[in-house]
């Protein structure tokens, strides 16, 4: 099972694009824990959000409140409802945010059926909860849930590959040929790309090159490729170096091998899904491109992003760094392509999500759910400091949800301005 852990700022963002697909009826709301039920079972992205005011309200100095978790099982794995939900509790409890309020989610939009937790790392004092080391900590409970639930090891490769370190060539340390051989002449034995593209790519993050050279020599064909070393901003600093250099995998002939190898591989990679959903929710919790690579980053996802001359996005690699594969955008789904990329962090129009029209109800939740009293979920000896706060937490399901409808209304004028 592979755990994802999103840190950012924008709870509405997150909360929205769950409940998304809720209301597309390619979701289901399983479980809420320290979150009151409303009296008819149906929520809105505005309730589930004013739960976690009294949580953000009293922040002291957390930049990044909202923790976004995916659990997803293997894609051969049968989990049932209530499974999902004990692992989830499971989960929460030991990394810390047992008495959190969180909402979880099942998707079950792509080949392998999965949870999504949304939640705050910060408790009713304001004070953030401890995350150091949640990654080890995140994969020792995965480890121990795939035993408990008879799962499948789904990153027991990534383990094993896990004590190759690449580093980054560095012009000023010198010897810059072996430090390119030390990246060039492994990585097709770790990583799976399918295209000079996606090499050059994966390259970049090491500040390296390929370039392909075409011509005749003595009236014959000549097709090679010769490396560079780049600097920081992705300027040549180095001599060319011929691929021979670094040995015959690092020519055309055996690349071209890699990329048909890597093709077949990575058209039943599940790690493919779960980066799609990884980007997908960075868009919608990100507001540029800093911010949007930084929140990958965090979860060990780089982006290259190729510009041209003009500044033109013409190009968007994904470099996932967990499961070992490179991704193009429009490999992962067309709705993640350059030109998408371009739109928003060029001309301003970021990808929107559709606001829901009315409430979505808890479809296919677990019978034994127990209803929560509606002011549980704050603990006694706080709430007395929130009494003008409370009664924004009932739900109005046969009002008008207004911050939905701001949010619709938004969206409308930028269609209307795009026309």
């Amino acid at each position: 099972m592979i755990a994802k852990i999103g840190k950012g700022s924008n709870m509405y963002g997150a909360i929205l694009y769950n409940q998304q697909k809720v209301g597309t009826e390619n979701g289901a709301v399983l479980l809420l824990n320290k979150i009151p039920d409303t009296m008819d079972g149906r929520y809105s992205v505005a309730y589930f959000n004013k739960c976690f005011e009294p949580y953000l309200s009293t922040n002291i100095k957390t930049e990044k409140t909202v923790r976004h978790i995916s659990l997803n099982p293997d894609p051969k794995d049968r989990v049932s409802d209530e499974q999902f939900a004990e692992m989830a509790q499971e989960y929460m409890e030991r990394m810390g945010y047992g008495n959190q309020p969180y909402i979880v989610f099942k998707h079950t939009d792509i080949d392998r059926t999965h949870i999504h937790i949304v939640s705050t790392c910060v408790g009713i004092d304001g004070k953030k909860i401890p995350d150091d080391y949640d990654h080890p900590r995140s994969m020792a409970i995965c480890r121990d849930l795939e035993q408990k639930y008879n799962l499948h090891e789904a990153t027991e490769q990534e383990q094993k590959q896990a004590d190759k370190v690449f580093k980054k060539v560095e012009q000023q340390k010198g010897d810059i040929k072996s430090q390119m051989a030390s990246v060039v002449r492994h990585l097709p034995k770790y990583y799976q790309y399918t295209s000079l593209g996606t090499y050059n790519a994966l390259l970049s993050f090491f500040n390296i090159t390929a370039e392909e050279i075409k011509g005749e020599r003595n009236g014959k064909p000549v097709h090679g490729l010769v490396y560079f070393a780049l600097n920081g901003k992705g300027e040549k600093v180095s001599n060319p170096f011929k691929a021979s250099l670094f040995g015959k995998d690092a020519g055309v002939a055996q690349l071209q091998k890699h990329f048909e190898q890597s093709k077949e591989k990575m058209k039943t990679n599940p790690a493919r899904s779960v980066l799609k959903n990884t980007v997908e929710l960075a868009i919608h919790t990100t507001n540029n491109e800093k911010e949007f690579k930084k929140q990958l980053a965090e979860q060990s996802i780089h982006t290259v992003v190729r510009r041209n001359d003009s500044g033109r996005i013409y190009g968007i690699t994904f470099i996932d760094n967990s499961s070992r594969t490179v991704w193009n955008g429009s490999q992962l789904d067309r709705n993640l392509s350059a030109n998408v990329f371009n739109d928003w962090w060029n001309n301003g129009n970021k990808p929107e999500l559709k606001a829901q029209d009315n409430p979505v109800s808890k479809a296919n939740t677990i019978d034994d759910l127990p209803t929560k009293d509606l002011f549980e979920f704050i603990p006694q000896e706080h709430s007395a400091n929130f009494d003008l706060g409370l009664f924004s937490l009932l739900p109005d399901a046969q009002g008008v949800d207004y911050e939905e409808e701001q949010f619709a209304k938004r969206m409308k004028k930028k269609k209307q301005r795009r026309l």
